[in-house]
Parts: structure tokens; C-alpha cells; sequence
């Protein structure tokens, strides 16, 4: 469905007949930014394409099986504190709605909560905010008892900004978990009460679940197994990737947020080491602070993270402009995009090219600083996976140490323990001792180096 600008002037759209279960509309009510204004100062150094916004709206509401009526571009010239947009559109969409026969008004924006009272009363319709849109998606996403309780809380917090006090029934506000459902309850202040008293129980529990992941940590660093961590733009091709590098079935579909709990599995480096390598939840423009917040314990594995996988769909027409976002919610996560000696950007879906634009993307590729390089690759056909292995494995090695030893043939146990601690990079039998050579992380750096009479090997 192509998107149309909504400015009055444009074709009014055919009736949709019968309705149907779950019929959308979805606006994107975006702001005019005047070229070197003040609002132009104030967004993104790289600026979204709307229709390529809005097309990302629809696609948000499309993840929850919504019927998408129609999807339009209404202009705002200021945002009107009592409606977000002016009075003439707000009477132009309900007119929409009775045409479409829709059932819920989807806004792309964030509407502070007397915006969407207002707007439900003027349309005669539910009315849902990106926000509230994304945390409907990841309640019906999260399958992990720790993802539940994580949406769940970031559920809990926009809910509670909801109930104003001028509402003195909730038949408007949304009951339960989620946010398209039937009414509420009818008193706001045991209402507030119940909501806080949750909060507090489900902020206890994700205590528990960060302390459960440092013991996990903590368990992992006293093996040889470094972290590898996927972090991306929705829909950028992580899980596919995630499975071709891992032989993984981790559910992998061509949607917004197919993949919401956080997955680890074992990477095998080309020269014989390991990696775990973790799949995480996709970034979005305007992720909702709530959940960057509720989900910190899951991104710790993020933070925690030897190498970074930064996985960008290159294909993509606002490319650049996810790429913005997803280094705008690493800096919230305390993490510095430009740390090339930790991050890979991943220039993914290369397959999408004919040779002539590849062969293009390469020089592009070529010129870039060495010390901030791409790796091109298709997560589908399995092109430049071995060169993007090669890479993750020399970053992996520039924090390890590198040791030479000699060791009895006959000591099976220290062979074993080698094996299971280091990564043995080669292993030569001469007179019934092996010369070996191995990678150790410098935690274990000593342990080899007094127990084995290892001694770094002297740098070519």
C-alpha cells in the first residue's frame, strides 16, 4: 500500500466494504522541518524519509496481525498541546474513519496522555501511539518468563502515565495487559495503587534475573569463551545471520521484532577457538524509553560483549538513517558506537544487489578508514560470512596472549586442560613431547605460563 500525503488535497480512498477484525488506520503526523530552523537543529543529524516512516508504521501494526485500512502523511506545522495536530485534520481522519470503517487509529508519534483522550473523543475510535504500538508488540512477542516480565513492567509505566484524573471511569482506559482490550477498572486511585504495587514486585523480580545472568558472567569467564553480540535495526537480517553463523534454528521472518528474547549459542572461529555469540532484541527509532529501561537487564549481555556485531540492512532506502538510531540507544546503553577496536559494522542482504550495484558498494567499502572497515555479507546466501568469522576471531585475539610450550606426551591431563582453557593454534609431536602453540585470555594468561613454562611468542 503506497502512503499518501494528507494535506486535504488528495484522493479520498474507496469504501472498504464488510468490516473486518482488527482494521487500522495509521497516521504519521509528522512535523515540517524548515532547512537550518531550529527544528531542524533539533533532529537527527540524518533525517527519516516520511514514507519511508510511515511504511515503518504500518509495518509495526502489520506485526500484530492488524488490517491495515490505510496509511497517510498528515503534515504538522506545530504540535497542538490539546490534539498533536490541528482541529481540520482531526475532522478530515474521522471522516476517514467512518469511510474505512476502522476499529483503532494508530498516531506515529508519542501522545502524552490528554492528547490521546482528546483525539479518542473527537474520533470516536481507540487511539494507539508508536509507543503504546511497539509495547503491544513485544507483550505478544516475548516468550521467555524473563522477557514477559520485562515487557510487562515497561507495560506497567506507560499504563500508569494513562489514567488521568479527569477520567472518572476507565472504560476508555485499557485493561489487563494490553492496550487494545476492554475497560478498566472504574476507581483510578486503587487503580494506581494495584499498578505501583506490580511494579514494584516485577522490579524485585528482574533483580533476580540480573543477579541469575552475572552468575551465568561469571560462569563463562572462567572458560576460554568470549562473548559476540548481534545489536541492530528491526528487521536487518540479526537472526538469519544469527543461524548461518551458528547452524541455529532461531525464528528468523522478513517482520519488525520477529525475534524479541535473547538468544546464545556457540560460534566455532576458523582456527579451532569458540565465541558465544548472543542475538538480541532489533533498536527502532524512538524505542520507548520504558523499554530500553525494562530491557536492560537482557542488553547487559550487550555491554558485557568482547565484539559487537553492528548488522545494518545496507539495502534499506533509510539505511543511514537506522544506523543514526541504533548508535543513539548504544550511547544510552553506555556504549561508544566509534569504538572500532570492539564494534564490526555488518553491511547485510548484499544478495539484494545485481553485480553492477555490488561491485559499486564494494569501492564504497574500500575507501572507508582502515581502522573502521565494513564486512559485506548476506545472511541468505552465505557470501563474506568466512571473512566476517576471520574478523571476529583477530579482535577476539588482540585481547588474548599468544604463548609458546613444550609439553609431555604423556601428560593427558594437562593436554585435556589446555584444550578446554586455551585455544590451541597448533600442536607438533617431536620426541614424544608436543611443541604447542596457544591463545589464552589474560585471565589465564599466568595459570599457563607457571603450570606449563609457556612463554609469549615474539611478535613477526
Amino acid at each position: 500500500m503506497e502512503p499518501r500525503n494528507f494535506d486535504g488535497d488528495a484522493d479520498r480512498p474507496r469504501s472498504a466494504g464488510a468490516k473486518q477484525t482488527g482494521r487500522v488506520l495509521v497516521i504519521g503526523p509528522y512535523l515540517r522541518v524548515r532547512a537550518g530552523g531550529a527544528d531542524a537543529q533539533s533532529e537527527s543529524h540524518v533525517q527519516r524519509d516520511a514514507e519511508a516512516r510511515l511504511d515503518e508504521a504500518a509495518g509495526l501494526a502489520r506485526a500484530i496481525d492488524l488490517v491495515v485500512a490505510d496509511a497517510i502523511i498528515a503534515p504538522v506545522s506545530q504540535i497542538r498541546p490539546a490534539t498533536y495536530i490541528g482541529k481540520g485534520k482531526v475532522e478530515e481522519i474521522a471522516g476517514l474513519i467512518k469511510t474505512l470503517d476502522v476499529e483503532l487509529v494508530v498516531m506515529d508519534c508519542a501522545l502524552a496522555p490528554i492528547q490521546q483522550r482528546n483525539l479518542e473523543k473527537e474520533l470516536h475510535a481507540k487511539v494507539l501511539d508508536r509507543t503504546g504500538l511497539i509495547l503491544e508488540i513485544f507483550g505478544r512477542r516475548a516468550k521467555t518468563k524473563e522477557g514477559s516480565l520485562q515487557v510487562e513492567l515497561a507495560h506497567l509505566n506507560y499504563q500508569r502515565s494513562r489514567l488521568v484524573r479527569s477520567w472518572t471511569h476507565l472504560e476508555r482506559q485499557r485493561g489487563g495487559f494490553g492496550f487494545m482490550g476492554g475497560p478498566g477498572e472504574t476507581q483510578i486511585e486503587a487503580d494506581r495503587r494495584l499498578i505501583q504495587e506490580r511494579i514494584s514486585k516485577l522490579e524485585s523480580e528482574l533483580k533476580k534475573v540480573q543477579a541469575t545472568r552475572r552468575l551465568h558472567r561469571a560462569g563463562r569467564q572462567r572458560v576460554p569463551y568470549r562473548v559476540v553480540a548481534l545489536v541492530g535495526y528491526t528487521n536487518a537480517g540479526k537472526s538469519t545471520l544469527f543461524n548461518r553463523l551458528t547452524r541455529a534454528d532461531v525464528q528468523a521472518a522478513d517482520m519488525l521484532f520477529a525475534t524479541l528474547d535473547p538468544t546464545l549459542r556457540a560460534l566455532n572461529l576458523p582456527h579451532g577457538g569458540k565465541a558465544m555469540l548472543s542475538d538480541t532484541v532489533g533498536f527502532i527509532s524512538n524505542l520507548p524509553t520504558q523499554l530500553v529501561a525494562a530491557f536492560r537487564a537482557t542488553l547487559e549481555e550487550v555491554l558485557e560483549a568482547d565484539v559487537i556485531l553492528h548488522v545494518r540492512d545496507i539495502s534499506h532506502e533509510d539505511a543511514e538513517a537506522q544506523q543514526s538510531d541504533v548508535d543513539a540507544v548504544l550511547r544510552q546503553l553506555g556504549i561508544n558506537p566509534d569504538d572500532s577496536g570492539r564494534i564490526i559494522e555488518v553491511w547485510n542482504k548484499i544478495d539484494r544487489y545485481d553485480a553492477e550495484q555490488r561491485e559499486e558498494l564494494l569501492n564504497i567499502a574500500a575507501r572507508r578508514p582502515e581502522d573502521h572497515p565494513a564486512m559485506l555479507v548476506s545472511a541468505v546466501s552465505g557470501e563474506g560470512v568466512d571473512a566476517l568469522l576471520a574478523a571476529i576471531e583477530e579482535r577476539l585475539a588482540a585481547k588474548r596472549t599468544t604463548l609458546d610450550l613444550s609439553i609431555d606426551a604423556a601428560d593427558g591431563a594437562g593436554i585435556s586442560w589446555l584444550h578446554r582453557n586455551a585455544e590451541v593454534l597448533s600442536k607438533e609431536l617431536h620426541d614424544g613431547r608436543f611443541d604447542m602453540t596457544v591463545r589464552v585470555d589474560e585471565t589465564k594468561r599466568d595459570i599457563v605460563v607457571s603450570r606449563f613454562d609457556a612463554v609469549p611468542r615474539l611478535s613477526a
